[in-house]
């Protein structure tokens, strides 16, 4: 780690250069690439520097403890303990900055939340679902735009397709795929039997234009009349949008606005965060499982999550987290259950730390 460390304080003195070079500066996207480096080096090499300092204090205090003087031998053994506590934080500190960042972690993200097993029951929870969701999102000023929704006759979903507009967004839903679990009454059971329904989270990295390209001549569009709920324009012009991608087979369908060129541009963005999604697996599957666990589970198939209304409890099963407080989870009170899964796959990576590059160059 050490060796890695010494490297990277290598490289922000180089970068501390390049960017007093007058031919640097001059160049405006050379000069932006160099800074976003040298802010990306700044914390790691900050906390190294520190902990060199505290490396050389506690060298100091050990000497001071063959003093003669018993009044100062005391007060080294006392440095020697603090410093000794503080160097253990910095490493443990300095390991977790070493682990690469994903990139995707500040997009945008697209949520796709899906009535599975259960009838009009999983329907409801959908919704009772994506209503958490919005709620975690208002509550750290994240705009919520609605590409594509189906409702129920009961005033459920039977699927929903959202955009999350807000700096590090991904990175905070990113732990959400999977198979979420309700286990409650429904209000149409007249025995009070409880029922266990599912759902599908499926959670996507807004994909830019330049990160995935898709070939005009690669796409089917379709225009269709809008159906189900809506203004006046629903069931009277052709303004839903079906784009189909060729060579993957891969259907987005858009129906929310009433323009034609929204529907389409809206079903765009929701086929290349997909497509970029897609990319990605593909990826993380030619990886080793070392790798893999890095980056924590994404299986959409998993079961991930239980939320059972009797009780009043939520079980997240990947880390074995359960949680007495149903209802503020509910209202979108779920950052205590991100950072568990948070520190839980860090830890996971923190194993692997010997063998993780740091980003140098």
């Amino acid at each position: 780690m050490f060796n890695k460390l010494k490297g990277v304080e290598k490289r922000f003195l180089e970068l501390e250069e390049l960017l007093g070079n007058p031919k640097i500066i001059q160049d405006r996207n050379l000069y932006q690439k160099y800074s976003r480096e040298h802010a990306e080096l700044n914390k790691i090499v900050s906390v190294y520097r520190n902990y060199k300092q505290i490396i050389e204090d506690l060298e100091d205090s050990n000497e001071l403890l063959k003093d003669a003087d018993p009044e100062i031998k005391n007060l080294a053994r006392e440095e020697v303990n603090s410093l000794s506590a503080e160097r253990k934080k910095r490493e443990e500190e300095l390991k977790k900055l070493l682990i690469p960042k994903d990139p995707l972690d500040e997009k945008n993200v697209l949520i796709e939340i899906r009535a599975g097993t259960g009838g009009e029951e999983a329907s409801l929870f959908a919704n009772d679902l994506f209503r958490m969701y919005c709620r975690y999102a208002e509550n750290r000023s994240w705009k919520v735009e609605i590409m594509n929704h189906h409702t129920t006759g009961v005033g459920g979903l039977k699927e929903i397709v959202a955009m999350i507009h807000g700096k590090g967004a991904y990175n905070r839903f990113k732990y959400e795929s999977g198979t979420h679990r309700v286990q409650r009454v429904p209000a149409t059971e007249t025995q009070g039997r409880i029922h266990t329904s599912a759902i599908t989270v499926a959670v996507l990295p807004e994909a830019e234009e330049v990160e995935v390209h898709i070939d005009p001549g690669e796409i089917k569009v379709d225009v269709y009349r809008s159906s189900g709920p809506g203004g006046q324009s629903v069931n009277t012009t052709d303004s839903a949008v079906r784009i189909t991608h060729l060579p993957t087979g891969l259907v987005v369908t858009c129906q929310d606005e009433k323009s034609q060129l929204k529907n389409k541009n809206r079903a765009m963005k929701v086929l290349r965060a997909r497509l970029l999604d897609s990319k990605i697996r593909e990826q993380h599957e030619k990886r080793s499982e070392e790798r893999k666990s890095q980056i924590g589970s994404g299986d959409r198939s998993e079961r991930i999550r239980t939320y059972n209304f009797p009780q009043g409890r939520v079980t997240d099963h990947r880390i074995g987290l359960t949680l007495y407080k149903l209802e503020s989870i509910m209202q979108g009170d779920i950052d205590d259950i991100i950072d568990q899964l948070t520190t839980f796959y860090q830890t996971q990576a923190l194993q692997n730390a010997e063998s993780v590059e740091p980003r140098i160059s």
